[in-house]
């Protein structure tokens, strides 16, 4: 699958909890963390999600939060992926980190430059990611 989103993630679906407009959809990655996303009721009738499916989640990179593991933050985002820095590219204005998750996956984020100073991020140190539920895009393959 091309797509712009830095991060793409193949999972199978392990719970819907179904709403009135939104519902919450479990998934666990194949490194073995759980990805929580909040997409419409309509959206799940028509990808004919169901528990047990197999689907691709998208997050792009902008959308990931980069925590220090002891910052001690508590966030109303429903998704906390732990992992270490893999490498660094510093830009004039931003900064992409690559992070390997304790499962083996990738995950990338787009951070200010200030922000990567301010947190010390540096190859090989633990980080944690913090992403919206309803900034998970889910897509199934025909």
């Amino acid at each position: 699958m091309l797509t712009s989103a830095r991060n793409e993630f193949c999972g199978k679906i392990t719970a819907i909890h179904e709403g009135t407009v939104n519902d919450e959809i479990d998934i666990k990655l194949k490194g073995g963390e759980e990805l929580v996303a909040i997409i419409t009721r309509t959206s799940t009738k028509s990808l004919k999600l169901r528990e047990g499916n197999d689907v691709v989640a998208l997050v792009k990179a902008p959308w990931v939060i980069l925590a220090s593991p002891a910052s001690g933050l508590r966030l109303s985002s429903r998704n906390r992926l732990e992992g270490t820095v893999k490498s660094i590219k510093v830009g004039a204005v931003n900064t992409e980190v690559d992070i390997t998750l304790k499962g083996g996956e990738s995950l990338v984020a787009i951070v200010t430059e200030s922000s990567h100073e301010e947190l010390g991020l540096a190859e090989g140190k633990p980080v944690v990611a913090y992403i919206k539920a309803s900034h998970v895009i889910i897509g199934v393959k025909d």
